[in-house]
C-alpha cells in the first residue's frame, strides 16, 4: 500500500468491501461493456448491420479490461469513453466498427450511474433491515423495563427501555420505505442521443420511430429495468441524484438521532455501546469507556447530511440539455454518500446488536425522581379518601420544593415520601405511600405498544426481507 498519497478514510477505515466494489472502476467499466453489448444486441435484433459474431465477441470480453491500455488511451485522447472503446476494440477487432454505434458518452456514463446507484440502494436496504432486526430483539427484551423518559433532557414521565427503541425503529422503517421507493422508481436514461432527441438512432433506423422506442425498451429489459426516462436532454435529470442522496441523508439523520441518544445514555451510565475486552477508551484516562462507535455514526452522518446538498446544487445549475459542471462533483459526492451510509449502518448494526443495559443504574435514577412523579397519584388517592384536592395540592407543592432543595442544594436523597408520611394532613404511613412507588404503575401502555408495533409493523418487514437477515454482519475495521 502506497503511504505517500492520500487515500479516502471511507475506503481504508469505514465502508464495506461490497459497497466499495459497487463504486469501483472495475464495476463501472465492466458495466459500460454490458451496456455496449446490450446496445449491439438490440441494434442487431432491430435490423442494423450488427452480426451475432460481433455480439458474441463483445460478450466474451466483458471483464478482461486492460486498464494500462485504457489509461494510455485516455492520456492521448483526453476522453474516458473513447479510451475504453479503443481498449474494448483491441480485444474485439471484429466488433470494433460497431461499438457505441449511434450513442453518446452519457449512454454508458449515465446508465451505469443509475445501475450502480440501484445496486448501492439494494445493499443499503439489506443493511437497514438487519439494523431493524437487531433493534427489534432489543426492544422486545426490554419492553417492560421502566426507565426515565426525558423531555428537554429533563426527567419526565416513565417509559420503558424497549419503547424508546421503537422510536429508533420507526424512523428506520420510514427510511426503508424511501429506499424501496427509490429502487422501484429508478429508470435508465436509455439511448437518447446527444441532446435527447434520438436523432442519431432515427437516422440509423431510416426514420422508423417505433424502432427507436423499441431500442430503449430492449436495452432497459436486458439491464433489468422496467423502462427508461420518458424525456431527457443528453443526461438523465440530476434531480435523480439529489433525490437518492436525500434518501441517504434521511438514513444518516435517523442513525445520528439513535447514536446521540445512546451517547447521552452512556453519560448517565444506563445504557452503553459494546466495549471490547482490550479496547482503550482514552490514552490518558485508563478508566474511560468513550462511546466511540456512536460518535463515529454522528460524525459520518454529519458528512452525509452536508454532502446531500451537492447534487441539489448540481441539479439546480444544469444548463439546457447538458453542461459538464456536474461531472467532477458527481464522481465524488454520490459514491462517498453511499460509502458513508454503508459505514454508518455497519456501525449501527454492531451497536444495536450489543447494547448493554445497566438495570440497577436505571432503577436508581427512577427512584430519585419517582416521588415527584407519584405525587399526582397520591393526591388522587387522598381525594378518594375524602380530602380537599386544593389543600392537598398545595401541601404536596410545599413538600416537593423542600425535597428538591434537599437533592439540589444539600446533595441528599429525595425524601418527599418521608415528608408526606410525617405530615398529619395526609394520615398515611410510609407503607401506604410506598404503594405509589412501583415504577410499573407509571409506564402506561409501553409493553403493549412495543408488542403491537413489532407484530404489526416490524415483523412483516423482517419476514419480507428474510434473506437480508441471513447475511453475516460486517466486522468493523477500526
Amino acid at each position: 500500500m502506497n503511504k505517500t498519497i492520500y487515500e479516502s478514510p471511507l475506503s481504508s477505515r469505514y465502508a464495506s468491501d461490497k459497497m466499495q466494489y459497487i463504486f469501483s472502476p472495475d464495476k463501472k467499466f465492466s458495466t459500460w461493456r454490458r451496456l455496449w453489448v446490450a446496445l449491439a444486441r438490440a441494434e442487431m435484433e432491430l435490423g442494423l448491420p450488427v452480426t451475432q459474431e460481433q455480439v458474441d465477441e463483445l460478450e466474451a470480453h466483458l471483464t478482461d479490461i486492460d486498464y494500462d491500455l485504457a489509461a494510455k488511451k485516455e492520456s492521448e485522447l483526453r476522453h474516458d469513453v473513447m479510451a475504453h472503446i479503443h481498449t474494448y476494440g483491441a480485444l474485439c477487432p471484429k466488433a470494433m466498427p460497431i461499438i457505441h454505434l449511434g450513442a453518446t458518452s452519457c449512454y454508458v456514463g449515465d446508465n451505469t450511474d443509475v445501475i450502480i446507484m440501484r445496486e448501492g440502494l439494494i445493499l443499503v436496504r439489506d443493511k437497514l433491515v438487519r439494523v431493524i432486526g437487531a433493534l427489534a430483539k432489543f426492544s422486545d427484551k426490554y419492553k417492560a423495563l421502566p426507565t426515565l423518559g426525558f423531555t428537554h433532557f429533563q426527567a419526565a414521565q416513565l417509559v420503558t427501555v424497549g419503547k424508546r427503541a421503537t422510536l429508533w425503529m420507526n424512523e428506520l422503517l420510514q427510511d426503508l420505505d424511501e429506499v424501496e421507493y427509490r429502487i422501484s422508481t429508478l429508470k435508465l436514461l436509455g439511448c437518447k442521443g446527444t441532446t435527447g432527441t434520438q436523432a442519431s438512432f432515427l437516422e440509423l433506423f431510416k426514420g422508423d420511430h417505433e424502432k427507436c422506442k423499441e431500442l430503449d425498451r430492449r436495452i432497459a429489459r436486458e439491464m433489468g429495468f422496467d423502462g427508461t426516462v420518458p424525456v431527457s436532454g443528453q443526461t438523465y435529470s440530476r434531480k435523480v441524484d439529489s433525490a437518492v442522496l436525500a434518501t441517504l441523508s434521511g438514513i444518516a439523520q435517523s442513525a445520528c438521532k439513535f447514536a446521540t441518544d445512546v451517547r447521552l445514555l452512556c453519560h448517565l451510565k444506563e445504557v452503553e455501546e459494546p466495549f471490547e475486552t482490550h479496547q482503550i477508551g482514552s490514552s490518558a484516562m485508563p478508566y474511560k469507556r468513550n462511546p466511540m462507535r456512536c460518535e463515529r455514526i454522528c460524525s459520518l452522518a454529519r458528512y452525509v447530511i452536508a454532502d446531500a446538498a451537492n447534487p441539489a446544487y448540481t441539479s439546480a445549475t444544469q444548463w439546457f440539455e447538458r453542461t459538464l459542471d456536474d461531472s467532477a462533483n458527481k464522481r465524488i459526492s454520490v459514491p462517498e454518500a453511499f460509502l458513508a451510509v454503508d459505514a454508518i449502518l455497519n456501525i449501527y448494526e454492531n451497536v444495536a446488536s450489543g447494547l448493554v443495559v445497566h438495570e440497577k443504574v436505571i432503577e436508581k435514577h427512577i427512584m430519585e425522581e419517582l416521588p415527584f412523579m407519584a405525587s399526582e397519584n397520591i393526591m388522587m388517592d387522598m381525594v378518594q379518601r375524602g380530602g380537599d384536592r386544593q389543600q392537598i395540592h398545595e401541601r404536596i407543592r410545599v413538600h416537593s420544593q423542600e425535597a428538591g432543595r434537599n437533592v439540589k442544594d444539600l446533595g441528599l436523597t429525595n425524601n418527599l415520601i418521608d415528608l408526606l408520611a410525617d405530615d398529619p394532613l395526609f394520615g398515611l404511613s410510609r407503607e401506604e405511600l410506598s404503594v405509589h412507588m412501583e415504577p410499573s404503575r407509571y409506564i402506561g401502555r409501553c409493553p403493549e405498544q412495543v408488542t403491537d408495533f413489532l407484530d404489526d409493523f416490524v415483523r412483516p418487514v423482517l419476514e419480507a426481507h428474510r434473506s437480508a437477515l441471513d447475511e453475516q454482519a460486517v466486522e468493523l475495521k477500526v
